[in-house]
């Protein structure tokens, strides 16, 4: 659900504040308060983000200003050593990470134009204002990197930070299932192709000929369901964005003019090109994918049904019949089984799996653990495919407090946190005792975690 405007509001406030300084008609207002290295912390740049944090519902206190500059003095150290390593931060890569920021803000606010109108700025404006800083954030991220990039986590690690948990710290753990499938999808011929292509050109020339608009044939037909009911409209986007294809093709047109038809991996398009900005770029298009047959889609629900008797009968086990007849090229694999994006790992919390795949809930709902369901429709969204498939449920846990032969993972990527702070401690420390750092004595009082005070 979008946040309220008043949360948004705050929001772009921050930004204009972490760049602007406010001057009155007879006192100065804003003032450096810290200095690391060649980088600089402006009072209103506190400020900014306590006026975020109080929008987000959090309480501030008489130590908030001293957290926030601590946190401050530490991204102004990770940048002013990015610097020195000559680490590089691409303008293409400040740029796509810009796009996504506005992109957020637009969504909240309720578009562009509003964006602007409440800003005072043109998108185009706003970007050059924000680009260095921008550009800052990921050089601090590049730089934390480089601190952590050698750490290594031992199994003797994770069983000694395990066992150095008070009782009460050991995180209660819900209900986790590991499952398997095997996919089945229909085959799609060249005159399936053709006939994909052959209908969006029919549609290109309905547009050109002015017969019917972009957007009407979008919302009626595009097999993109994210913008076809907005008429095609992607929005602003930045380069490296969409796959090569797509931006080789958008590319090449003026304002108003409309692609020729042209093949990704997810089908045919066409685009028009609403308006360019450099590297960033606004546009609509319209998606056919091809359709299997009736036919192909028969013989694909007869194979995934002759695959799942072999299993039953016992000629084949579930992983052998994944491995040699399962379509889903990112589980075959592995025998079938489905990783969790989320956590790099087998198994898939109970309580929120309904929100991440229904389908799959659905299919397990009552299952046993080691059975299989009975081969149902697949809808993948993420490929935009349709198929048939079945799954396995191969392990079902029971609610407990986190242990090392249930959740491993779990466990070791909390040691590995924690093992980064212990580096990224270590290297504050000694950075502070080689860098130039000063802070307006104002802040003399606060309880840091680290000597940013140096001692004349």
């Amino acid at each position: 659900m979008k946040k309220p405007l008043q949360y948004i509001k705050a929001l772009i406030l921050t930004l204009i504040i972490l760049t602007s300084s406010f001057v009155g008609k007879t006192q100065v207002i804003d003032k450096i308060v810290a200095q690391v290295g060649d980088e600089i912390i402006l009072l209103s740049d506190i400020q900014s983000q306590k006026i975020q944090m109080i929008s987000e519902g959090i309480n501030v206190s008489n130590t908030t200003d001293c957290q926030i500059l601590e946190e401050m003095l530490y991204q102004k150290l990770l940048v002013n050593q990015a610097q020195i390593d000559s680490i590089e931060v691409s303008d293409d890569m400040v740029n796509a990470e810009m796009e996504q920021r506005i992109k957020y803000f637009e969504e909240q606010i309720g578009g562009r134009d509003k964006l602007e109108e409440y800003y005072g700025k043109s998108v185009a404006q706003i970007k050059a204002e924000f680009f260095n800083i921008i550009k800052k954030r990921i050089l601090a991220e590049r730089m934390e990197e480089k601190i952590t990039e050698n750490l290594t986590v031992t199994n003797s690690d994770v069983e000694a930070f395990y066992k150095s948990l008070p009782k009460d710290s050991i995180p209660y753990i819900n209900s986790k299932i590991s499952i398997a499938h095997i996919v089945k999808y229909p085959k799609i011929t060249e005159a399936d192709n053709l006939k994909a292509k052959e209908r969006l050109t029919m549609y290109r020339e309905q547009i050109v000929s002015g017969n019917k608009r972009f957007q009407t044939i979008a919302v009626s037909y595009s097999d993109d369901p994210g913008s076809s009911i907005k008429g095609g409209d992607l929005g602003w986007q930045s380069k490296g964005t969409m796959v090569p294809e797509f931006e080789a093709e958008l590319f090449l047109l003026e304002p108003g003019e409309i692609s020729p038809v042209f093949k990704t991996q997810f089908g045919y398009h066409i685009i028009q090109m609403i308006e360019r900005r450099g590297n960033n770029y606004h546009v609509r298009h319209i998606l056919i994918s091809p359709k299997a047959s009736y036919k192909a889609f028969d013989e694909a629900v007869v194979e995934i049904e002759k695959i799942y008797q072999q299993i039953l009968k016992g000629e084949l086990t579930f992983e052998q019949a994944a491995m040699k007849f399962s379509d889903d090229e990112n589980s075959k694999i592995s025998g079938g089984k489905i990783i969790n994006p989320y956590t790099g790992d087998y198994f898939w919390d109970l309580q929120n799996i309904n929100s991440i795949d229904p389908q799959i809930y659905r299919l397990i709902d009552g299952l046993k653990v080691g059975k299989m369901s009975q081969p149902a429709r697949y809808q993948n969204m993420y490929e935009q495919k349709e198929g048939v498939r079945f799954v396995k449920l191969l392990a079902k846990t029971k609610p407990h407090l986190a242990n090392l032969t249930d959740d491993y993972q779990l466990i070791k990527s909390a040691c590995t946190e924690q093992k980064k702070q212990e580096i990224v401690n270590a290297w504050i420390e000694n950075q502070i005792k080689s860098t130039y750092i000063r802070l307006d004595k104002n802040y003399y009082s606060c309880n840091f975690n680290f000597k940013w005070i140096k001692e004349n």
